[in-house]
Parts: structure tokens; sequence; C-alpha cells
């Protein structure tokens, strides 16, 4: 549609807290050679607003060389509003507000998906954010919080009642959290009774499963989340897929350099002592399926030390993860 014109296009990384950093963005935007639409770590609204600077770092997007919607979480209108500005003055190409979140540090102050169970408060802080700015803000929400309060369809209505550009629907309740099956018919449900474009999120795993909730559902766009943990380069097969390129598919060489990209993308943006920790995490997620994989994953959590990390990382990749058991 005309509105993911001014973005990279219709296939999406969800914002995924400690995880969408500016160094995954750079890589999933590498390898996707630039056609997936990146989307931040949730930003809180409250400390943004003092500008704590672990906050306002993470909202600060001007020096990334492709466009980056801001996601947002909150609970008051008016601080929604100061901080979409601020946002988009620190270089964000659209707004998003977190209406989905699961976790209960967020839902227990009313933000997140507890804000499904209040829509006059949420009909505000959309109304207040899109008269902020001139930037397209869009909504990410679930199927409801429980299956005893579903009510998705018309909270995508308020959605665009008070002017979102676009609404992004998980297909799982607030109590599953991230158990269990996507409910793709409610994100059907909620395609048909908006005008507005909507980007279906939830269970995409492959460039076929997009494929089949793209037909399924008729939705605008899909959102890729738990899926490209550590496989960057599924948003770009997945857009390849969709839009008839054959998809990239990477060799084991390829994924061992695009590890070693990550960590050191990781040391230049937070340091060698914090990026080696962080590292632990995504060479976990990076191994996953290959050979003796447990044996590796445990050897690297005891390093203490940056370059026989990548030491390391270089060994296991070339003598045994083309290993079959």
């Amino acid at each position: 549609m005309a509105l993911f014109d001014t973005f990279p296009g219709n296939v999406f990384l969800a914002p995924m807290a400690g995880i969408t950093d500016q160094p995954t963005r750079q890589i999933v935007y590498e390898q996707s050679e630039g056609n997936v639409t990146l989307v931040s770590e949730m930003v809180a609204i409250n400390a943004l607003s003092r500008k704590n600077a672990k906050t306002y770092r993470i909202a600060d997007v001007r020096k990334e060389k492709y466009p980056v919607i801001v996601q947002l979480v909150g609970a008051d209108p008016s601080l929604f509003a100061d901080a979409a500005q601020l946002a988009a003055e620190l270089g964000a190409a659209g707004i998003d507000i977190n209406m989905g979140c699961p976790v209960r540090k967020i839902t227990t102050s009313g933000a997140g998906s507890a804000l499904m169970k209040t829509p006059r408060l949420a009909a505000d802080i959309v109304k207040a954010t899109v008269e902020a700015v001139r930037l397209n803000v869009s909504v990410k929400f679930r199927k409801g919080w429980d299956n005893e309060d579903v009510n998705a369809v018309e909270f995508a209505k308020m959605c665009e009642d008070n002017g979102a550009a676009f609404v992004t629907v998980h297909g799982r309740t607030r109590a599953q959290g991230y158990s269990g099956t996507a409910d793709w018919q409610i994100i059907a449900d909620v395609k048909k009774a908006v005008n507005i474009p909507v980007v279906g999120n939830g269970d995409i795993s492959s460039p076929e499963k997009a494929k089949q909730m793209m037909e399924q559902t008729g939705v605008d766009g899909v959102m890729i989340g738990r899926a490209a943990l550590g496989a960057p380069w599924l948003p770009g097969q997945v857009d390849a897929f969709l839009h008839g390129r054959q998809p990239y598919v990477p060799t084991v060489a390829e994924i061992k350099q695009t590890l070693l990209k990550h960590v050191d993308l990781l040391k230049n943006y937070y340091g060698e002592k914090l990026a080696l920790a962080l590292s632990r995490k995504y060479v976990c997620w990076y191994s996953k399926n290959f050979y003796d994989a447990k044996r590796f994953r445990e050897a690297y959590m005891k390093i203490t030390n940056y370059q026989t990390a990548l030491e390391e990382i270089e060994k296991y990749f070339d003598q045994d993860a083309e290993r079959t058991e």
C-alpha cells in the first residue's frame, strides 16, 4: 500500500526489548539488502522525558543510514506527545505505540497490553501522539487481555478513528504471553474491520508461513519477532519470497561471518566488556540446530576475554558446525 512506500517495505522486524538495538538493526538491514522496515526497542516515555542517558541513546537513531520506527511505551497522553516530538528530533522515521507488551513490569504501570483494558485512555494516547508529530503513528496491540476479553477489532477501530496510520496485531492475548498458537483469524477480523493498513504478527517462522498469513488474513504486511533471533537474514528471506525474488540462504561460513560482525558491532556500540556479556545470547541463537551446539555454548559462557571469544566462534564454525549427528 502507498503508506509503506515511506518505509523500506511491508516486512517488519518486531520491536524486542534488549534485542532490536542498533547493532541488530544494522545486521538485519544488511542481511535484507535494505528491504525490511526496522523498529527500535521500546522506549519508556517517562525516562525519555527526563532525558535518561540510556533511554535517550536508545531513541537516538540519527546516525543510522536506514529508517527506524521508534516504539514508545507508557500510559500518559501528554508525556506520549512530548516523547514523540523528542523521538522525531532524534531521527525517528515513524512512531509506534506499544499497547501489546505482556510483561508484568509494564502492565502494572497501566502501559503495554494493559491499555487494551482502558480504551478511553488508549484513545487519548493515540490522539495526542498523532497531533504531536507529522510522522506516521502506528499502534501495536494484541488479540486482547485474555480469552474472556478479546477486543482487538474494536481496539483497531479506535486506533483508526484517532488517526493511526496503521496497526500491528499480535494474535495472542496478554494472558498467553508468547506461548501457545497465535490466532490468525482475529488478525483477519481486524483487517476486515478497518480501512487503514494492518500488519500481522505471530508465528511467522519462515517465508512460507509469512505468505500463508498474507493469504489467510489479507494483511498488508507482516512482522517477524522471535524467529529472527540468530537468523537476522529471515526478514530479508520473507521479503524476497513475498515479492517473487529468490531468498538468500547463508552458508555455515556466512553465518559465522555474520555472527562475528554482530559481535563486533556490539563492541563498537557498548564497549568490549558489555559486548562480551551480550554476545552470549546471540551465540546461543546463532548456533541453534548446529552440531554439538550445547558443548559450544557451555564453553562460550565461561569465556571472560573478548579475543578468546572470537577465536572460539571461529573454531566452532570452522571445525564443528557442519558436522552431522
